[in-house]
């Protein structure tokens, strides 16, 4: 058996970085997907497709990723069931990922990218990109 998901999109709000009980991080956001396709009107629509990541990788994307960030998403489709307010069965289907990949960069940083100042790489990680001489 085979459940695998590859995505592609821009967080449509900031991550939001929680832990559970047992003091593991988790962070959820959602994707927006353009279909491959023009609707009747010749405009693209998007699918919003809500992402779930845990442990190391959630406080990495908490840390680094905010609305409008285009990141590629590698997971599996997880489909949960719980009980709403009203007492009705509501159905959930959400990525885990099991990899996000950032595709651009925070807009303080394309504004210093070029002029040699130092800023953070996609691991959190301080990056000096000053030349020595």
């Amino acid at each position: 058996m085979l459940n695998k998901a590859i995505l592609i999109g821009r967080l449509t709000h900031d991550p939001e970085l929680r832990y559970t009980g047992n003091g593991v991080a988790v962070v959820n956001f959602s994707l927006a997907v353009e279909r491959p396709f023009t609707n009747a009107q010749g405009e693209r629509e998007a699918d919003f497709i809500r992402i779930v990541v845990w442990r190391k990788l959630a406080e990495i994307c908490a840390n680094n990723l905010g609305k409008g960030r285009l990141v590629a998403v590698d997971g599996r489709i997880q489909v949960r069931s719980y009980e709403n307010q009203e007492g009705q069965r509501r159905h959930m289907t959400e990525v885990v990922a099991d990899d996000v990949r950032f595709l651009d960069w925070p807009k303080d940083q394309q504004k210093s990218a070029g002029t040699g100042t130092s800023g953070i790489d996609d691991l959190g990680t301080e990056v000096d990109d000053e030349v020595p001489f």
